[in-house]
């Protein structure tokens, strides 16, 4: 693809681009909103370096690309309920996105994108991998292609969010509230029409279609197979760093190799539609 007013740098063959040449604080002109579209597109994840955005340009910029839904499990922020704060320091437990995964697809319309700021990292780590779907599903053989295209798979939330205790603010669910619901595991994407594999093992639990044995033997090889790291990027973050991510056609993974140290920032996600 050319570009006329981004200058657009791809990470790797399969996913992710760094784009330069813009200014996210700044309300964007059509051509340029038009353009990093294109590179979404095109390279799945974008990213973006020194964009020191407030909240109201984050939501902004979320806007162009969609309506800003609200995440199923984790609250927004108390004045800004669009917004969802993403942080891990020396009291956490656990921090978000430990395990390969795509944001709330077990919603019946899974977001289309998430934009994330993150302003305060650790000396080295927390690192952010990304991997491409539409790559997963062009390595699979031709008769795996054609034993996956009629199966469904079921996303579920509670096992994730439903464990943690009513008190914890953080989360604005109770246990057995999330939605439990079956996508295709070969979906196509509606823009660029391409077939990807979707499905993830932090929300993915069964194939109906399926015994539970053979359910479970043939979800663990899609989920070592999206762990091929041939299919993925790593984007090492700087302070006021941007990672845009097209929640249809990627998995991301969050390193958590920082403790006790800090990385922290802020999230905005677009609605989506339903899986086909």
């Amino acid at each position: 693809m050319s570009y006329d007013v981004l200058d657009v740098r791809p990470l790797t063959k399969r996913i992710g681009a760094e784009i330069f040449n813009v200014d996210l604080t700044k309300t964007l002109k059509n051509k340029e909103l038009e353009e990093i579209h294109t590179a979404l597109m095109e390279h799945q994840v974008i990213f973006f370096r020194d964009q020191n955005i407030d909240h109201e340009s984050h939501k902004r910029l979320g806007r162009a690309f969609g309506e800003l839904v609200q995440h199923s499990g984790v609250a927004g922020l108390p004045d800004e309920p669009d917004i969802v704060r993403i942080h891990g320091d020396h009291n956490s437990v656990a921090v978000a996105g430990e395990d390969w995964h795509s944001d709330m697809s077990f919603d019946e319309k899974p977001p289309m994108g998430s934009i994330l700021h993150i302003h305060t990292l650790p000396e080295s780590g927390g690192d952010t991998l990304f991997a491409s779907a539409y790559a997963a599903y062009d390595g699979l053989s031709e008769p795996m292609k054609a034993f996956l295209a009629p199966l469904t798979a079921v996303h579920d939330g509670n096992h994730v969010f439903g464990i943690i205790a009513d008190e914890d603010t953080t989360y604005q669910r109770k246990a057995n509230r999330f939605a439990t619901t079956r996508h295709p595991i070969i979906r196509t994407h509606p823009v660029t029409k391409r077939k990807l594999l979707f499905v993830n093992q932090l929300y993915t639990t069964k194939i109906p279609e399926l015994s539970d044995k053979e359910s479970a033997g043939v979800l663990k090889v899609l989920f070592d197979h999206i762990n091929d790291p041939n299919f993925h990027v790593r984007f090492r973050w700087r302070p006021n760093s941007i990672a845009f991510w097209d929640n249809r056609c990627t998995q991301h993974f969050a390193v958590w190799d920082y403790f006790p140290e800090t990385r922290s920032g802020f999230r905005v996600t677009i609605a989506g539609d339903k899986v086909y």
